[in-house]
């Protein structure tokens, strides 16, 4: 596309303010952007809904201003470069990025976190996977390195990256434990390679735990739950076992007392995918382990449903009242 055809509006959603889905306004006259330096424009296909947004709509995570657009991954078209960005994917090639301001037609996009997807995989499961896949894979590589025959624990396990983690987990031979509300999110977190699945509303989780691993606990629980779940996980935890706590879907938290640790000389992590993907060879490198599992037939990418972008409302309403398995994708 010459940068003479990009239109100088677009269509996407933004927020003036913290709150409930209410506050997600539909716009067709946004500004189009123009890619700075180290900058790319991406005229977005398919763009992923994520928990983290529903964390800077209600104000969990601040906004760095308003009006703000939501939105950390998307796939699409590379329309355009900054000057001096070397190293860009070429003008014309499909591919997909980890940034902000997703939920729009149009958007400019650090060249660094920007990679073309490969011709083998389908459309839609670049921005189906790039984050919640590379938040699974360098959680269970990274936050705590996973190996065969492990125990470990996994919470909201049919979800987006709970299904990832299910996924990999297998993979790399570790026995999982799963955790899901409804019998249809268990079976299909079984289907997706977890060993055993509990409802722990109805069901004794920790007893569940040490019945499987001997009384040991699990060496890792992987909790994006947050406040609901958190000191259960701890309580199913081994000695030196890891408490990966990477996300707040049902709240924060609250302060913790860091001598609770040495009852079994337990890690506690929270990490970001961000921060372990800081750096372009980083990302280059867990981007093109995943893109290799998805064209090996590794991982089935679960699309739970794609929402015009107008409906975005919708979308995270169903997102947080726990309707939805798998990834949640906008169609501009």
């Amino acid at each position: 596309m010459a940068s003479s055809d990009i239109p100088k509006t677009m269509s996407g959603v933004i927020i003036n303010k913290n709150g409930g889905t209410e506050v997600l306004e539909y716009k067709t006259d946004l500004p189009v952007p123009q890619p700075q330096e180290g900058e790319v424009l991406v005229k977005n296909d398919y763009i992923g809904i994520n928990y983290i947004d529903t964390y800077f709509r209600t104000g969990l995570y601040s906004a760095p201003s308003f009006p703000y657009i939501l939105g950390r991954e998307a796939e699409g078209t590379l329309i355009a470069a900054g000057p001096n960005t070397p190293g860009a994917p070429s003008t014309g090639s499909r591919v997909v990025y980890m940034g902000t301001s997703a939920y729009a037609q149009y958007t400019v996009t650090p060249a660094e976190k920007t990679i073309a997807v490969p011709a083998q995989i389908p459309e839609s499961h670049g921005a189906a996977g790039i984050l919640q896949g590379l938040t699974a894979w360098t959680l269970i590589r990274e936050a705590h390195h996973v190996n065969k025959g492990d125990w470990v624990l996994v919470h909201a396990a049919a979800g987006g990256t709970g299904l990832w983690l299910c996924q990999l987990l297998r993979m790399v031979g570790a026995r999982t434990i799963g955790t899901a509300s409804t019998e249809e999110k268990r079976e299909l977190a079984r289907k997706n390679g977890a060993e055993v699945v509990v409802d722990y509303h109805n069901e004794d989780l920790k007893a569940k735990v040490m019945e499987l691993t001997g009384g040991l606990g699990v060496v890792a629980a992987f909790d994006g739950v947050g406040k609901a779940t958190f000191d259960l996980s701890m309580e199913c935890l081994a000695r030196k076992g890891s408490m990966i706590s990477f996300g707040n879907a049902s709240g924060a938290v609250p302060p913790f007392t860091i001598a609770r640790l040495s009852a079994k000389n337990v890690r506690l992590m929270r990490p970001t995918l961000f921060n372990f993907v800081a750096t372009r060879e980083e990302f280059e490198h867990y981007s093109n382990e995943l893109f290799d599992m998805m064209i090996k037939g590794h991982i089935d990418v679960r699309i739970h449903e794609t929402y015009p972008l107008k409906d975005v409302a919708r979308a995270h309403q169903d997102l947080e009242g726990r309707k939805t398995t798998g990834k949640l994708l906008l169609k501009p």
